[in-house]
């Protein structure tokens, strides 16, 4: 078993993605290599966790798959968290031209790309440039790090997972509940006013009993599956990975 801190229990053998960054040249054989993206966000996560939780979550996933690790695309679509000082966001269209251009650029030498997603405001621009370029020809999907039952936002489940991955940077004495109605009540007031006016303090949920080992069993699940859609490479319609 893993403590807090360590990667996601894994058995001795299973693949794991070699670093895109620390190759050179030689190392990759053209081809043959799936490129595995983290793409997450840089956006507030309440008053007790990191800017970059979406993105620690995305490479924390895409580093236990087979394939070569590329760096994060580490900004996001995340406007409705833009009232919130420290968030940057990209916006839909923005992100899907990067995307897009990457793709069209690393599968002139991968064999095929997947998008590891930690962040659901960026699901519109990964649906529009995976399309794009599966009907370009090129062999692009997405997998979201979704986890059932999950609050939505800086709750109890990104704070568990963060108290395994980094604990050292979660301000827990700040935690502190935030707005905890069900996001089918919420989701018109955020898609035109963001999420201030309904959470102050930034958070959709209640961090409250988050704990490391919860993280650890969370994060070993969303693997699991992400493990389970890369073998069997079976994308949607709209590009992302069934499992």
């Amino acid at each position: 078993m893993s403590s807090a801190g360590e990667g996601p229990a894994r058995a001795a053998d299973a693949p794991r993605a070699s670093v895109l960054a620390d190759s050179t040249w030689p190392d990759v054989e053209p081809g043959a290599t799936t490129v595995i993206v983290p793409v997450g966000s840089l956006e507030q996560h309440g008053p007790h966790l990191p800017l970059d939780t979406d993105t620690v979550v995305a490479t924390a996933v895409a580093r236990e798959l087979p394939g070569m690790l590329a760096p994060p695309v580490a900004y996001g679509a995340s406007g409705e968290h833009e009232a919130f000082p420290g968030t940057v966001s990209w916006g839909t269209e923005a992100l899907t031209v990067v995307l897009v251009e990457y793709g069209r650029s690393v599968c002139r030498w991968a064999r095929r790309v997947l998008w590891v997603n930690g962040h659901g405001g960026n699901g519109p621009a990964l649906v529009a440039a995976t399309t794009l370029l599966r009907h370009e020809g090129r062999d692009v999907a997405w997998f979201p790090c979704a986890i059932p039952g999950a609050d939505a936002h800086a709750g109890r489940t990104e704070t568990s997972l963060l108290l395994h991955l980094s604990p050292e940077r979660v301000r827990l004495a700040r935690a502190e509940p935030g707005n905890c109605t069900p996001m089918t009540e919420l989701l018109p007031v955020l898609r035109e006013r963001g999420v201030a006016p309904v959470a102050p303090n930034g958070v959709l949920g209640d961090p409250t009993g988050a704990s490391a080992d919860e993280g650890r069993r969370l994060l070993a699940a969303v693997v699991g599956r992400a493990a389970a859609a890369v073998e069997a490479w079976d994308p949607g319609p709209d590009g992302r990975l069934r499992y």
